[in-house]
């Protein structure tokens, strides 16, 4: 299960959306997500789905890392379906027992907003899929530049991002290591209630905040001795420019946006 999570994890390729400017895939991400909630009723999410198809299809990416990616927030999103499966009260009664009453309205709502939440998760997955850490902290960088103005200091900011988002990948292998252990010693952390389950977590969490400590003693240490003093002054190997793959990408967006507005005007809304 917890090598199952997959978040913050890159996976090289030379497909298309890899070679993306890390810049243009970070803001083509936050206007998927705007599209996605602007979506009213299945026509315009399908249209989402579609794109999102599209892209896994042609960055290589399987099938197989994207389920892993969503299947962390399954708990989630069972809860936020059940919640609109039992309070929507639109359309017609199919099932009525006691005080819960479910309706086609909160069927079709409760499968929208499972959609919808496996959507979002995908797609920002895609991101960390098809993007080094390098580049992405570049990106963040170059994107938050204007900040500057305000005396703020955008490289600290990207750089901890970035190496919150690769240390996931890290810890999640250290969680399973120490778990592996303390199960060889006969510690016992799948039986009992959820008081004894969570008394059982502890020698996890212990031994996993010293390593991370230790984890991250050591990255500043490396960091000193290779004289990183910040981003003032420092020059890149990879420039990053934008291509023409890029434009054509932003006008696919605008498109599939503008095709969402069609949608939603011409058929009615689900939620």
């Amino acid at each position: 299960m917890i090598k199952d999570i997959t978040i913050g994890q890159y996976f090289p390729g030379n497909s298309v959306i890899h070679r993306l400017d890390p810049r243009v895939k970070i803001l083509l991400v936050f206007a998927y997500i705007v599209a996605v909630f602007l979506c009213k009723n299945f026509y315009s999410l399908g249209l989402m789905i579609l794109l999102l198809t599209v892209i896994i299809l042609l960055s290589g990416i399987s099938l197989k890392l994207i389920y892993k990616s969503i299947k962390p927030i399954f708990i989630i999103v069972l809860i936020t379906s059940l919640l609109q499966l039992i309070y929507n009260k639109n359309g017609d009664v199919l099932f009525e027992y006691w005080k819960i009453r479910i309706t086609t309205g909160g069927v079709f709502t409760a499968i929208f907003t499972t959609v919808r939440i496996a959507a979002l998760v995908a797609a920002s997955s895609m991101l960390t899929y098809t993007t080094s850490p390098t580049m992405l902290t570049d990106a963040i960088e170059r994107l938050f530049s204007p900040l500057k103005v305000f005396k703020i200091n955008v490289h600290s900011i990207a750089m901890m991002m970035t190496i919150a988002l690769r240390f996931i990948p890290t810890l999640i292998d250290e969680v399973d290591k120490i778990m592996a252990a303390q199960k060889s010693r006969g510690a016992d952390l799948e039986s009992g209630n959820i008081v004894d389950r969570g008394k059982a977590l502890v020698p996890i969490f212990i031994p996993l905040f010293i390593n991370s400590f230790r984890r991250a003693y050591e990255l500043a240490f490396a960091m000193e001795c290779r004289c990183y003093q910040g981003g003032e002054g420092r020059t890149r190997l990879k420039v990053m420019k934008v291509h023409a793959r890029d434009f054509v990408a932003i006008f696919i967006m605008a498109l599939v946006i503008a095709g969402i507005i069609v949608l939603n005007h011409f058929f009615a809304a689900v939620i």
